[in-house]
């Protein structure tokens, strides 16, 4: 984990009339950002010769991302140097994705996944460090024991927010010699454990990004339920250890559900990514279908409670392989756009544990 270094631009949208400690805020939060070689190649088409620019395949996102108080991204993969630049299998993606996070509005990004290994020690580093240069925090994996200990610290309205991340693997890469602090790997007693001494820190609202599941499964697997009900379930006295579970890896939207009264996104599918070939040997273009969470917290009624989630929404998304773009499917739909079908799926996929009867809506 990390600390988040300068403190991002979290309270750009105070409530009106609001004073500090009394503001509430809103956090969106999106699926896995994937540069594959074909993203790689239209970020240098994109930037006219010079270098790489991701912002325009992001810039879809834009409008919803950047008028949240708090964004989180999910950064898969690990950044390269001086041309050296890969795809699939063992990503090395141009360090410019991490200005184009910034761009877009974004504020954080988990970090720990399967690939966060593709490229050791090395790897983790040039990463950690082109976002701290991009002002974007970060949390899921480490330069060094002491960064390892610290959530995300972030600001938002009145909240002090920890944001922690962890993957259920690393596609079998062992931790750097000597740095089994490297990337944070699922452990429900080390979760709770840290959660806890983040609420102990000040943390008002505890955010964990979890990186599980099954590729290519539209509902939740065993463990990310068993695990989402024991997390959600975690309390010191009263007061739930954790806030809000987000979730990414399984390539495809997956369900919300409000589990013992907090929100758990299974999965919000993967933001940008090429067209990809599922297990069964098929192009799947799910792989390219996702959403944006959107919760709008409140203060506590008393000092001491419980940040409570008023509003809970999701943007269906999706990445047009064709133009290399993020689009807002409900925006692309009141612009004429033939896309019912595939903004119809998401919302049936992401309903599909009772989640508007708990309150979920589908945002603009």
């Amino acid at each position: 984990m990390s600390p988040s270094g300068s403190a991002p631009e979290a309270d750009r949208h105070p409530a009106a009339g609001s004073t500090a400690g009394e503001r509430g805020f809103t956090l969106v939060a999106s699926g896995d950002v994937l540069p594959h070689a074909a993203l790689i190649r239209q970020a240098e088409v994109d930037a006219g010769g010079d270098g790489y620019d991701f912002a325009p395949m992001l810039a879809g996102a834009k409008p919803v991302v950047s008028k949240a108080d708090l964004a989180i991204c999910h950064m898969e993969t690990v950044y390269g140097a001086n041309g050296d630049y890969t795809g699939y299998p063992t990503f090395k993606s141009p360090p410019q994705v991490a200005r184009a996070l910034k761009t877009t509005g974004y504020d954080a990004c988990s970090t720990a996944s399967n690939h966060s290994l593709d490229d050791g020690a090395a790897g983790i580093r040039r990463t950690l460090d082109a976002l701290d240069e991009a002002g974007i925090a970060h949390v899921g994996t480490a330069r060094t024991a002491a960064e390892d200990k610290e959530p995300a610290w972030l600001r938002a309205g009145g909240a002090k927010v920890a944001q922690l991340a962890y993957t259920y693997g690393t596609n079998g890469a062992p931790m750097p010699k000597g740095k089994p602090w490297s990337v944070d790997l699922i452990d429900r007693e080390k979760i709770v454990a840290d959660a806890r001494a983040a609420r102990r820190a000040g943390a008002d609202v505890v955010v964990v990004s979890m990186h599980w599941g099954t590729e290519w499964q539209d509902a939740p697997d065993r463990r990310q339920l068993t695990l989402g009900e024991r997390l959600t379930a975690s309390r010191t006295g009263t007061r739930p250890d954790i806030d809000l579970v987000i979730g990414t890896h399984a390539h495809v939207p997956q369900a919300y559900e409000k589990v013992n009264g907090t929100w758990v996104v299974y999965g919000m599918g993967d933001q940008i990514a090429n067209l990809m070939i599922n297990h069964q040997g098929v192009r799947d273009p799910r792989g390219n279908q996702g959403s944006i969470g959107r919760f709008t917290f409140a203060p506590p009624a008393e000092p001491g409670g419980r940040w409570v989630v008023r509003k809970a929404e999701f943007i269906p998304m999706w990445f047009d392989t064709r133009v290399m773009r993020v689009v807002n499917l409900n925006k692309a739909l009141a612009q004429g756009a033939d896309v019912s079908a595939v903004r119809d799926r998401i919302r049936r996929i992401v309903l599909s544990r009772g989640a508007g009867e708990s309150g979920l809506e589908m945002g603009q």
